[in-house]
Formats: structure tokens, sequence, C-alpha cells
């Protein structure tokens, strides 16, 4: 193994996904439901969050979709509203999110630096939100490459935004390990050729994630002994 570059994912493989999304997300249902507690419920099911357990369904599209997949499943409840201009209201709010890091990540990006990796981000998430996740942590200026689901290359699984990546800091798939926390991360990673490594920090359990991946690690802090 020759790894000489990482791709990470964003939520829930740089970021705690529960810890960040899960408040988040009944907050925003709530309050776009006016309080109405049935009313958010019902929003939350069609994206596949529960506002009373405060858990997402193992299938929710909050972790596998695009931001204009999750507007069109809210849509209805919605007046006076389209794909996108709901899209672009669930990016502005979604850019507001504190961040919870799954492990700090300016040391961690630093000693992956000094082992002459190049470092990249790929996230279903809209560009915009993602760069002000990075940048609101400290860390864009880290990543050689930042790419989202609206940036032209696809959202994942398929292997756009792989492909970019590799083709931005010329290496072959074989030279970068693509890092993240759900089934669409391994396979998108896996048909760019790159080398899949799964991390717990997301919703996915070890057993969802093994068929799909190199390794499985408790999170991205695990990376450097990995690469040994």
């Amino acid at each position: 193994m020759d790894i000489q570059a990482i791709l990470f994912d964003k939520d829930g493989t740089l970021f705690d996904f529960y810890a960040t999304w899960g408040i988040w997300a009944k907050t925003l249902l709530l309050d776009e439901a006016g309080g109405d507690e049935v009313l958010a419920a019902r929003m939350g099911k069609a994206i596949g969050y529960d506002i009373h357990t405060g858990k997402f369904a193992p299938d929710s599209m909050v972790i596998f979709d695009t931001p204009p997949d999750i507007a069109a499943a809210l849509l209805p409840f919605f007046e006076n509203e389209t794909v996108e201009t709901l899209t672009n209201r669930l990016n502005t709010a979604a850019a507001q999110v504190p961040m919870v890091e799954a492990t700090p990540l300016i040391p961690l990006l630093l000693q992956l630096q000094a082992m002459g990796l190049k470092l990249g981000v790929a996230t279903n998430d809209g560009e915009a939100p993602a760069r002000a996740h990075l940048e609101a942590s400290g860390i864009s200026g880290m990543f050689d490459f930042i790419v989202g689901s609206d940036s032209g290359f696809g959202g994942k699984p398929e292997a756009g935004m792989m492909s970019a990546f590799a083709d931005h800091i010329g290496l072959p798939g074989k030279q970068i390990a693509m890092v993240g926390d759900s089934v669409h991360d391994l396979v998108a990673g896996r048909a760019a050729g790159m080398v899949p490594v799964a991390v717990l920090t997301g919703v996915a359990c070890h057993e969802e994630l093994a068929p799909h991946a190199d390794v499985v690690l408790p999170d991205i802090g695990h990376l450097p002994a990995w690469l040994g």
C-alpha cells in the first residue's frame, strides 16, 4: 500500500454526525413547523429523522443525499417555495451549524501533511456550507481540494468528485484513501480505484461498512497509525 493522499467525507467523518446534525435537524424542523410537534414529526419522517428520539434512520436522506434531494422531500410542507429556493434556505441554515469535531482536527491534519500527504474533502453537502464549516474550524486552508455535490462533479455514490480530486493532485486512485462513514462514500471511492477506509463516527455500524471497506477505524484519529 502506497498512500500519497487522503480524501475525506465531511459529515460523520471530519465531524461527528449525531453531535452536529441531530440537534440542528430538530431545531430546524420545529422552527419551520412553527413549534407544531406533529407537523415537525411529519417533516422529519419525510427525511428519515425522528424528532422524538433524535435519531436518523439508517437510510435517512440527510446521511446520503444532496441538499436538492432533501429540499424536494420537504417541499410539500412549504408554500411558495421551489426546490431551488428551499435548497438555498437549507444551505444557508446548514452553514450556520456549529461543527463538533470527530477528533481534534488541526493537529491531525498537520500530522498528515507532515507525512507528505495531499488532503481533500468531498461531501454531498453543498460546497458553500462545506467551506463555511471548514473555515469555522480553522482548517479550510489545509486541504488541496474541496468539493460539494453542487460543484459540477455529481454526488456520491458516483465517482465524479473522487476522480476530480485525483486529477487535481495528479495521482492514481490506488494511491488515494477515501475516508468516509457511509456506504456511499466507500462505494464512490472504490469506483474511482481508491482505497476505501470506513470510520464509525457516523450512523452506519461496523457490520454495514466492513464489506465495502479495506479497513474500519473508530475515527480518523487512527489514520496515522493505520498508514504506519
